[in-house]
C-alpha cells in the first residue's frame, strides 16, 4: 500500500510527514535541513515509505495574495517535479505553523529551541488536511 508525503518547506529546514497505508492519518516523520542533501534524503523516504504522492504546503497571504515565500515554494515544487516522478500537489498552509506550536504547548513541549518539532508538525498538519478533505 502507498503512503502521501506532507512537506513543510522552510528556508533552514523541511518538515516531512507521512500518511499511514490507508491515507486516513498523518504523522510527523523528521525534519531534513534544507541543503544540497535534501533531494537525495527525499528520494530514499519516497522509496522506503512508498510513496505515490506529496502534499506541498502552499503559503498564500492572508489575504489570499502571492508572497516572497510563496514564489520560493513554487520553485521548490518545480525542483521536485524535475527530480521525482510522483505526483505532487499543493495544500493551502495559511497558519499551520501557528497551530503546530499550539499543539506542542498544549503537549508541554518547549517550542523556543525545537524548530524542528513544529517543521514537522506543521508538515503533519498540513498532509492530514489534505487527507481529511479526500
Amino acid at each position: 500500500m502507498n503512503r502521501t508525503l506532507g512537506i513543510d518547506y522552510g528556508d533552514t529546514r523541511i518538515g516531512i510527514a507521512v500518511s499511514d497505508p490507508l491515507k486516513i492519518i498523518s504523522k510527523p516523520l523528521r525534519t531534513v535541513k534544507n541543503n544540497d542533501n535534501f533531494l537525495t534524503e527525499l528520494q530514499n523516504i519516497i522509496k522506503e515509505k512508498n510513496v505515490d504522492a506529496i502534499v506541498v504546503g502552499y503559503p498564500i497571504g492572508m489575504k489570499g495574495q502571492v508572497t516572497k515565500q510563496t514564489e520560493k515554494v513554487d520553485s521548490f515544487i518545480e525542483l521536485l517535479a524535475e527530480n521525482i516522478n510522483i505526483k505532487i500537489l499543493k495544500v493551502d498552509e495559511r497558519l499551520s505553523s501557528v497551530s503546530a506550536s499550539k499543539s506542542l504547548i498544549l503537549q508541554g513541549i518547549k517550542t523556543g529551541h525545537n524548530k524542528e518539532l513544529i517543521d514537522d508538525t506543521s508538515a503533519a498538519i498540513i498532509l492530514q488536511e489534505f487527507l481529511d478533505r479526500k
